[in-house]
């Protein structure tokens, strides 16, 4: 996990365009609660990908919670995702 939070923390804030999996996308990634919720989005350009999850930064540890889709893919995505 550790990894994966050095990956998604790299990310900028905001909306930016990004590569993964050499497709690019979209991508908007927010914070809430001074960054104790984020949250990212990412729509593939002329594609029908979608990514979307929320991060939450507990005192217990962080607690990724994928929207809708199998955990793994969006570790992969924030893990292979490189801002343009």
């Amino acid at each position: 996990m550790k990894v994966f939070l050095a990956a998604f923390d790299a990310l900028p804030l905001g909306v930016f365009v990004g590569a993964a999996h050499g497709r690019r996308y979209v991508v908007t990634r927010q914070d809430f609660v001074s960054g104790a919720a984020q949250k990212l989005v990412a729509e593939e350009c002329c594609g029908p990908d979608y990514i979307s999850l929320n991060l939450y930064r507990l005192t217990s540890g962080a607690r990724l919670k994928p929207c809708e889709m199998p955990r793994e893919k969006v570790v992969r995505f924030v893990m292979d995702l490189e801002p343009l």
